[in-house]
């Protein structure tokens, strides 16, 4: 059961990472009131309507047709902030890295063979169980 949450709750964390990092544009197309298409990752289909240009009438060439369709366009930024750059590195931070890899190469030194400091002493004679014989039981 704790395996299983531990993989669950690291693919929740995965997504959580990979969501807040991603950046994404949602375009919305309306003509009048109606919605008449919603994109997210491409730009939206429009109608057709704007293709039509307004006449300009010769006896008021100022005045013009407004166009009844709009574009809207949402734009969700994605989080940079995560991206470390090991270009420049402290001085402090240079000590830690080199400290930190000292002691994990030498960590593992001398370990090779397993040393047994009683291997060569036999266990005691045992005459009676007392255990038994006291009738003494660790539960």
């Amino acid at each position: 059961m704790k395996k299983v949450f531990h993989k669950i709750l690291s693919v929740l964390m995965a997504f959580v990472v990979l969501f807040t990092t991603m950046s994404f544009t949602v375009n919305i197309h309306y003509c009048g009131d109606s919605l008449v298409d919603f994109s997210v990752f491409k730009s939206a289909e429009t109608c057709g309507m704007e293709k039509a240009q307004p006449v300009k009438s010769c006896e008021n060439p100022t005045m013009t047709e407004k166009d009844c369709c709009t574009d809207q366009q949402f734009v969700k930024e994605g989080n940079q902030d995560l991206k470390t750059s090991f270009d420049k590195l402290t001085f402090e931070q240079q000590t830690f890295v080199a400290t930190f890899f000292y002691t994990y190469i030498n960590r593992f030194e001398g370990l090779d063979e397993n040393i047994v400091p009683f291997k060569d002493y036999s266990p005691p004679f045992v005459e009676r169980d007392i255990q038994t014989l006291y009738e003494t039981y660790l539960i």
